[in-house]
């Protein structure tokens, strides 16, 4: 599933040269829905227009146009490709804008778990609503995590998961800042101490940083805009790991589930 510094790393694909791009020409949709059914009016509003800037909230990618805010989640199996001449279809292309430069963007998405809305400007995004910060944001503090856990039983790694906590730590990032932290994954969340906060929140925003740096992950075959794959995946210290070493101790990495999802982790470096 593209997680944050995989989007991050789509949107700075998708941006280089936008000056360039011009307006937009044609909109196709090869399908009537992805999660959801495309917005009604989407062909109709984005033609003419001209994206004016990308950014991205959580693991959202947001481009900005003149009259609206066009928002794309990639789901588990999303991409964006860019082509440039003849737009030869693939399976799971599922929608395709084309530029007056002669370029095109296609999204494609196997598992059809993204989804797109577009939204009037100055209108507001019920998306957005209940997100919780920016993980490289200060906003994004030690003692905003302390104070945000206390009283909660459920264990740090679903914790820190969780959208309204923090937004974008998913399940790779999660298990490695842990690892890095010397936090174990089960962990109820209102027993971590104010310097296992401390050390949590730094050990996030330098994984994430250094995914960023990387590319993002290639597990599962992730790609970024350019079809180019990111390499995070070769320093990974214990997701994807178990039986092998820890790379501290030596003591085989352990893998549990915890709400569906794969942890893994080093039962005698993380307490």
């Amino acid at each position: 599933m593209p997680e944050l510094p995989e989007v991050e790393t789509v949107k700075l694909g998708l941006s280089k040269n936008l000056e360039t791009l011009g307006r937009i020409e044609q909109v196709k949709l090869f399908r009537k829905d992805l999660r959801f059914e495309f917005p009604k009016k989407m062909k109709n509003a984005l033609e003419g227009q001209k994206i004016l800037s990308i950014s991205r909230r959580a693991k959202y990618l947001v481009f900005e146009t003149q009259d609206y805010v066009w928002l794309c989640h990639l789901g588990m199996t999303g991409a964006w490709r860019q082509e440039t001449g003849d737009h030869q279809k693939q399976p799971h292309d599922h929608f395709r804008v084309s530029f007056e430069s002669g370029r095109s963007w296609v999204y494609r998405d196997p598992r059809r778990f993204g989804y797109m809305d577009l939204i009037k400007k100055g209108s507001s995004i019920v998306w957005f609503e209940h997100l919780g910060p920016e993980p490289l944001e200060s906003s994004f503090s030690s003692e905003y995590l302390f104070q945000k856990s206390r009283n909660k039983k459920a264990p740090i790694k679903n914790f820190i998961m969780d959208q309204k906590v923090v937004v974008g730590v998913g399940n790779i990032y999660a298990s490695e800042a842990l690892y890095m932290a010397r936090v174990k994954p089960s962990k109820a969340s209102h027993r971590l101490t104010r310097k296992q906060a401390e050390l949590l929140v730094s050990s996030i925003k330098m994984v994430l940083k250094k995914a960023l740096k990387s590319g993002g992950s290639s597990i599962r075959d992730y790609k970024n805009a350019d079809a180019e794959m990111g390499y995070f995946q070769q320093s990974l210290k214990v997701y994807d790991r178990a039986g092998k070493p820890c790379f501290s101790c030596k003591k085989p990495i352990k893998k549990i589930t915890q709400a569906g999802r794969s942890t893994f982790y080093c039962s005698n470096c993380q307490v």
